[in-house]
């Protein structure tokens, strides 16, 4: 089994930045895909970026594209969002995830096996 730890969150004014972190461990990391989702008060989950562990290519949702860059350190066995220009709506509890299958669709959350337990991100206006 996979455990997340994400770490990074805090408050922001809008168009500044935050590094997110999400530090895995009890397995090994290898060909995972991972990915980070956030939800922000009364709405659905959504996905925000993803990125295969093994040099694979990276997926954003639109709405964060050319703002936010995901990364891997495969000696840390971390994933990280860098999140710049950031905005009011951007505002959500980010989630790291681990999909050990490599679901045929990278965006939806449940092709991912494992969870951290969030992190909460604030941007103020």
């Amino acid at each position: 089994q996979v455990q997340l730890v994400e770490s990074g969150g805090g408050l922001v004014q809008a168009g500044g930045s935050l590094r997110l972190s999400c530090a895995a461990s009890g397995r090994i990391f290898s060909s995972y895909r991972m990915g980070w989702f956030r939800q922000a008060p009364g709405k659905e989950r959504e996905f925000v970026a993803a990125i295969s562990w093994s040099d694979g290519p990276t997926y954003y949702a639109d709405s964060v594209k050319g703002r936010f860059t995901i990364s891997r350190d495969k000696a840390k066995n971390t994933v990280n969002l860098q999140m710049n220009s950031l905005k009011p709506e951007d505002t959500a509890v980010y989630y790291c995830a681990a999909d050990s299958l490599r679901g045929s669709v990278y965006s939806l959350d449940v092709h991912y096996d494992y969870w951290g337990q969030g992190t909460q991100v604030t941007v103020s206006s």
